[in-house]
């Protein structure tokens, strides 16, 4: 399992991030975490591949909001892929591979994004925000 943490970031609303990488072959899953911190998370974005689900979640203080699911699955083991993640004043948009979008609120009302993780079976080939 691998972690791709930065931190000072300076994404703002209205803002897209844009994710490239690859998933690995006997991937189970992984997660893509964006907010303040570690433990203040807006966005907690964890593909399932065993359950083909995706579960969004966000963390405030090291507690966890409550879970929401998402049976769209276009991620696959062992592909190449890119995705991007907008941050709205309201909610936080999520572009799948396959031009489907999952919309998760802002629970935290950010409107900026200073920390981003990435944990699991994905290597990060690229990533650019504008």
């Amino acid at each position: 399992m691998s972690k791709f943490e930065v931190r000072d970031l300076d994404i703002h609303k209205g803002q897209t991030m844009k994710i490239k990488g690859q998933i690995a072959g006997h991937a189970q899953g992984f997660s893509i975490n964006l907010g303040k911190s570690s433990s203040d998370l807006g966005l907690h974005f964890n593909p399932r591949l065993n359950d083909s689900v995706i579960v969004c979640n966000s963390k405030k203080g090291d507690s966890w909001g409550s879970e929401e699911r998402h049976n769209h699955m276009s991620f696959h083991k062992g592909s190449d892929i890119k995705f991007s993640v907008q941050l709205h004043g309201d909610k936080f948009e999520v572009k799948l591979p396959d031009g489907h979008e999952i919309s998760f609120p802002n629970r935290h009302g950010y409107d900026k994004i200073t920390y981003m993780s990435v944990e699991g079976d994905f290597k990060v080939t690229s990533f650019k925000y504008d």
